[in-house]
């Protein structure tokens, strides 16, 4: 498996595998790592050698940002989009220029790391800009008067405002994606499936919340209708004749006014625990 050797992909694809009970050897932070329990190895690549790397076989998978797998076309299968990683591409220009459309870009410089992308966006918009392919430091390009305008990853926007830039067009929306190889080995697939089955396990639990409480069994039809499960709640017998505990699971964004209606129903020893891994 390749992954980005530096940065927040980085650190996120770790924190993962870590998540996934893959545990990778990175003490001497060689280029190629040992998981210590399961048939895997990571490479460590830049991310744009990435999807490459994937295509030709020398990594069965990768996990990589969409946006290098669009740049640069490299026929490999997107398996899983992961749900982190998130950002935009998006053009912007020096704040003090007045912004009408983006026939704006006509016969202007854009500086860019990803050609391909902006290419293919102007030619939709029918734009005849002037594309400058530059590998880093895009943001300081109008400053120093390598061009008019840039097309760069966005994240808070905090890098333009402070380079005196304004994001005027938001163009490619990217996040990390797991690809392989479209030629990948029927042994090897299964490890695949394993560790997609892993991280959907994984990525099912972020957001969530485990509840348990005790209530009167009168009352268990009405709060099975306000918290439903994954299939319906679990409900077990007290020692206390009449009552039983009920088990859930709910997502956080609902969790206080389900709590809320819960202790109008009548639930009582209410206790909300994290979660780190739920399997279908």
């Amino acid at each position: 498996m390749a992954i980005q050797a530096k940065g927040r992909l980085s650190e996120e694809s770790t924190q993962l595998l870590n998540e996934c009970g893959l545990s990778v050897d990175q003490s001497k932070r060689k280029l190629l790592a040992k998981c210590e329990d399961f048939p895997l190895e990571v490479l460590y690549l830049r991310d744009d050698d990435i999807p490459g790397a994937v295509a030709t076989g020398v990594a069965d998978v990768g996990i990589v940002g969409m946006n290098e797998v669009v740049e640069r076309g490299y026929d490999v299968n997107v398996v899983h989009k992961m749900g982190f990683g998130k950002c935009r591409i998006s053009l912007a220009i020096p704040k003090g220029e007045e912004y009408s459309g983006i026939e704006w870009f006509s016969g202007r410089r854009v500086a860019t790391s990803y050609p391909v992308i902006l290419s293919n966006f102007f030619r939709e918009k029918g734009v005849n800009a002037q594309i400058h392919q530059i590998a880093g430091s895009v943001e300081v390009a109008p400053s120093v008067g390598m061009a008019d305008a840039i097309f760069d990853i966005v994240s808070s926007g905090g890098t333009l405002i402070s380079n005196g830039l304004k994001e005027v067009e938001k163009v490619f929306w990217s996040e990390a994606a797991l690809i392989a190889n479209n030629n990948i080995t029927p042994e090897k697939n299964a490890i695949v499936e394993q560790l997609l089955a892993r991280f959907e396990a994984v990525e099912r639990s972020r957001g969530m919340k485990y509840i348990l409480m005790n209530l009167p069994q009168n009352m268990i039809e009405g709060v099975s209708a306000l918290l439903p499960g994954m299939r319906s709640p679990t409900v077990l017998p007290l020692a206390q004749e009449g009552w039983c505990s009920m088990h859930v699971v709910v997502a956080e964004r609902e969790l206080w006014p389900k709590l809320e209606k819960l202790k109008l129903l009548g639930a009582e020893g209410i206790l909300v625990l994290s979660l780190d891994k739920m399997m279908p």
